[in-house]
């Protein structure tokens, strides 16, 4: 009976030793799992792409296709509209318009992200207004050589891009009409500034004064006064 009892012991303490190795060895095999699954985690940085990133369009594509449509969105969310009643706003009022103006924010976000990546300025034999006295655009090349020599400034160009959609995206939360004045007169500087310096920068003081007379002695032309 003494025998039987000590061998009933030895089997337990048997399975007990068998139990605390096979814990053990889960928790040795699910630590490897788990160091995994953090280095995936958004969170703990940035994880591996699911492949390569290969622009497909040029920046004039992606601006032409993408965001400058796209941008509508922001920029007629809000307006002043004459109508036989007076003078009448245009805002978001219902979940629709809202979010319309949703889409036109994040393109603008992940759009700039977008125009961070190296790609061609213009297709292939894309026609541009750089040639002659009154050319008013910079060429491919010459619009490639300045993001060269300068990629600090294309890059503040595109933040600034990037932060007006941030800053629409906020509006949105909170459903702030009167902000989105604003945030479409941000929208229409930060276009403005990076088309003045990369795009067609001879659009200077000078160049719309020499405009405006050719207006002025067009009218003068057209309407026979001096």
């Amino acid at each position: 009976m003494q025998m039987y009892f000590r061998q009933a012991c030895a089997g337990c303490a048997g399975v007990g030793v068998l139990v605390l190795m096979f814990a053990c060895s889960s928790e040795k095999s699910a630590a490897p799992s788990a160091a995994a699954a953090a280095k995936a985690s958004p969170a703990s940085g940035a994880p591996d792409l699911w492949g390569d990133l290969k622009p497909v369009v040029s920046v004039k594509e992606l601006m032409h296709d993408m965001i400058d449509p796209l941008s509508d969105n922001i920029f007629d969310a809000v307006s002043t509209v004459s109508t036989p009643k007076g003078t009448q706003e245009k805002v978001p009022k219902t979940d629709d318009d809202w979010d319309k103006l949703r889409i036109g924010a994040v393109a603008m976000v992940e759009g700039a992200n977008l125009l961070k990546l190296p790609r061609a300025f213009a297709p292939p034999g894309a026609a541009d207004d750089s040639k002659g006295a009154d050319a008013t655009e910079l060429s491919t090349a010459e619009i490639a050589a300045k993001r060269q020599a300068d990629p600090v400034e294309w890059n503040a160009r595109v933040e600034a891009l990037r932060n007006v959609g941030l800053e629409v995206l906020d509006i949105i939360k909170k459903k702030d009409v009167k902000e989105l004045w604003d945030a479409s007169d941000n929208l229409d500087t930060a276009c403005e500034n990076c088309h003045k310096s990369f795009w067609y920068p001879k659009e200077n003081d000078e160049f719309y004064r020499k405009l405006d007379s050719r207006l002025k002695e067009m009218q003068k032309r057209d309407t026979g006064r001096p």
